[in-house]
């Protein structure tokens, strides 16, 4: 909790979105040192408090206070770059109608976002707009930054970036974002506006959902019953939160299984062993791709994307692409479905494929049309649903819509409201090869919960290419990363594995470098030093497996893992009695603190699993 006196206050705050009320009597207090991030579902006003917060949105009741000669800095969702000019221009205009900012400051923010100040604003990409925005808001020094979805079309080099600098501010942040690591890995403080009433936990995101899953027991048990209304207004809560914890269970599981599939057929070496993984079952080969390799006319000469890249995709792999933006992850998608020819090497699509694809600049929706029409466009009240017929109102109640929306116009939806029922008119296609190009850009977290879901039910094949580290570390069992100049690397697990892998590599080869004084020996000395050379590499090679610690740490670490799965079921299971709350309190108390620290030990072993799992396979490559 801060303890500084606070930079900027709300007290008794009261807003209304026409006849419908976002909050009254809200209280909030932003200090020095305190990084926050404010949660709630879609449509629950949290763009709409970060206005009022930074004083460009009037409250219709109540106070708001900033301390004399505090600098509130704001990044809203969507930057308007209608006034045209050149990007050093824009970021160098303060947008309270203070003077610019000077040419040096200006220049120095250009340069550590990589933007060219002579481009034009319209000529930017999405990513390229937000980084403007972004060098506008960090320039000059505020007090107080406001951030609304600042990750939203950045690649993970800059979202990583954003992070340290944003870790390294001394003064107040208040931040909206889907992105679950980037909010896990900077807050300190996290603020829940649900329902019209703020909630604090000062704590970070990372915490959120176990904090919110006792707060709706508390509340449930209590109240001891929920009326429609409130099952309605605590959606996002039951199927983003409760649910999920629940099914992860299994589902890491299998992930996990899946995983392992991945990495034992990576290690599969030789034409042999290709032909006969390939061949040995009808279909189970979805693309392989043999020695691609891509290279496109720079303005500055040829550009190399993929240098011999070979991969193997089998039906029921989840392999996720990531990368800087302009790395080429949409062309190695693009080669890899077929859709791009490659400069040279081979591609062999498996029988029957039918792919899927959902790209950056989404699908056009009727705005006049209905969400009826717009899934079922020739008429009717039905549609095929991976093989069985469901009622259109049925079928949008899985994408969270109310029954009295099937016949509102799309125009009426809101912008994560438009994105679900993209999603459902996209899923409702029959297809057993689906490819999603940075599909969590612009989604809610209740839209990527949703996703998630609906991919993790998907029976087909699934490339992935996102920025968004913790929605690869839920779906996808393989990730290619794109370093650059042609250089792919793929790593069996998630984004996290993935980090590990590159860590444990690193460390793996270091024993094999020479110093900075060794090298500079010259003479006589040479002989001698290659021949230690020599020795060193043969040494490492004979540690090219982990040591007795931590092998035996590893084998154990399976037992307890299932102990500890075993210990969670059964807590979960005494806290689902209805009547344990009302008969005895404490007890519930003491489960729900004891199921908190379980779950806390299980993730812990489970990640150092994984951790030891890469070491191993780093050192045996």
């Amino acid at each position: 909790m801060a303890t500084d006196p606070p930079l900027i206050a709300l007290n008794g705050a009261r807003l209304r979105f026409g006849d419908r009320p976002l909050f009254d009597g809200l209280s909030l207090t932003l200090s020095k040192g305190e990084r926050a991030c404010l949660v709630g579902r879609n449509g629950s006003g949290k763009s709409s408090l970060l206005k009022v917060i930074a004083g460009l949105q009037d409250l219709d009741g109540g106070e708001r206070f900033v301390q004399p000669r505090t600098v509130v800095s704001y990044l809203p969702q969507d930057p308007d770059f209608s006034g045209g000019g050149s990007v050093a221009d824009y970021v160098a205009q303060d947008p309270a109608g203070g003077p610019d900012a000077p040419p040096h400051a200006v220049e120095a923010a250009l340069l550590r976002l990589s933007l060219d100040g002579t481009r034009r604003l319209n000529s930017l990409s999405g990513g390229e707009g937000r980084r403007a925005a972004l060098a506008r808001c960090l320039l000059g020094d505020p007090a107080i930054l406001l951030l609304d979805e600042p990750t939203n079309h950045l690649d993970l080099p800059t979202i990583e970036w954003l992070e340290g600098e944003l870790q390294r501010f001394r003064g107040a942040l208040l931040v909206i974002s889907h992105d679950r690591s980037f909010l896990g890995n900077l807050t300190n403080t996290t603020l829940w506006l649900d329902r019209g009433r703020l909630r604090r936990l000062d704590k970070s995101f990372r915490y959120f959902e176990a904090w919110a899953e006792e707060l709706q027991q508390r509340e449930a048990e209590a109240q001891h019953k929920l009326d429609r209304q409130i099952v309605r207004e605590e959606r996002w809560l039951q199927r983003g939160v409760t649910a999920r914890r629940k099914r992860n269970q299994g589902r890491l599981a299998r992930l996990q299984g899946l995983r392992r599939e991945r990495a034992e057929w990576l290690r599969q070496t030789g034409t042999a062993k290709l032909e006969s993984a390939s061949s040995g079952r009808s279909g189970d080969l979805v693309i392989e791709a043999t020695d691609i390799s891509k290279v496109f006319e720079g303005p500055e000469g040829p550009l190399p994307i993929l240098k011999d890249f070979s991969t193997r995709i089998r039906r029921g792999d989840r392999l996720g692409i990531i990368g800087p933006n302009g790395a080429g992850k949409s062309t190695l998608v693009k080669i890899l479905t077929g859709a791009l020819a490659a400069d040279s090497g081979s591609l062999r699509l498996g029988s029957n494929v039918a792919p899927l694809y959902f790209d950056q600049r989404r699908e056009s929706l009727d705005p006049e049309a209905s969400l009826w029409q717009s899934l079922i466009p020739d008429g009717g009240d039905t549609l095929l649903v991976r093989g069985r017929q469901r009622h259109v109102v049925s079928y949008l109640k899985d994408f969270l819509f109310e029954e009295g929306q099937a016949r509102q116009p799309v125009k009426a939806l809101s912008g994560g409201e438009k994105a679900r029922l993209l999603l459902a008119r996209l899923f409702a296609r029959p297809s057993n090869l689906l490819v999603l190009d940075e599909p969590t850009n612009d989604l809610d977290m209740e839209t990527l919960d949703l996703l998630q879901e609906v991919i993790d039910d998907y029976e087909g094949t699934l490339i992935l290419v996102s920025h968004d580290r913790d929605f690869l570390d839920r779906l996808v069992t393989a990730v290619i990363a794109m370093e650059g100049d042609g250089r792919t690397l793929e790593v069996p697990g998630g984004y996290s594995d993935y980090q590990r892998h590159r860590k444990a590599a690193g460390a793996a080869t270091r024993p094999a470098r020479q110093s900075p004084a060794k090298a500079g020996k010259t003479g006589g000395e040479t002989q001698k030093g290659s021949e230690t050379q020599k020795g060193s590499e043969t040494k490492a090679r004979s540690r090219n497996k982990l040591g007795y610690k931590d092998q035996r740490e590893l084998d154990a670490l399976p037992a307890r893992i299932e102990k500890l799965t075993t210990a969670v079921a059964k807590l979960e299971g005494n806290l689902a009695d209805p009547e344990l709350f009302s008969r005895d309190p404490g007890a519930f108390t003491r489960a729900t603190e004891d199921l908190a620290q379980l779950h806390a030990e299980l993730e812990a072993a489970e990640e150092r699993w994984l951790e030891l799992e890469s070491l191993r396979e780093a050192l045996t490559q």
